[in-house]
């Protein structure tokens, strides 16, 4: 009734060897842009940045797989690059110097109450976004704000004036 061929899904068309280096070498190739060309998104992925990825992820498909066409192909690729990510994540919680290779560093935004327009220019933060997440935290006015730090994961924190007299 159904003609299947199970060898055809399960066996290897291309070397596991090439399926690993293509993997490596695109998960690097694509961890670099993402990590040192795109810029932080402050809070949240707009439209074209999605898109960007989803673009890229096609784009980069192609030559990860090359002619591998078998689930056995798909499964030593997707194998691949978790073993990286796990690889990164792990060396990064266990050695500093990994872990500033493979995230950004806090970027100040304002200190002692003005704004580092040059450090805003470098990330693209506009006036509206840094207006709207100091009035996020119920400040009115820039000058009570100590400072504000645009954090890693691409959220803004902000400490005020009035908090670091009262730790003193």
């Amino acid at each position: 009734m159904f003609d299947i061929d199970l060898a055809s899904i399960f066996s290897l068309t291309v070397s596991p060897l090439e399926l690993m280096l293509r993997g490596t070498l695109m998960y690097w190739l694509l961890f670099i842009i993402l990590r040192f060309v795109l810029r932080r998104d402050v809070g949240s992925l707009g439209i074209s940045d999605f898109l960007f990825v989803v673009i890229l992820g096609d784009a980069a498909q192609t030559s990860m797989i090359g002619s591998a066409t078998s689930l056995t192909d798909g499964t030593v690729l997707i194998g691949t690059l978790v073993f990286w990510s796990y690889l990164l994540d792990y060396m990064s919680f266990h050695f500093t110097v990994i872990q500033r290779f493979t995230s950004a560093r806090r970027l100040c935004l304002v200190r002692d109450g003005k704004l580092l327009r040059r450090n805003m220019r470098r990330e693209f933060i506009t006036d509206e976004e840094w207006n709207a997440k100091i009035r996020h935290e119920g400040v009115d006015d820039i000058g009570t704000v100590k400072r504000m730090y645009l954090e890693a994961d691409g959220e803004m924190s902000l400490i005020r004036q009035d908090e670091t007299k009262a730790a003193t």
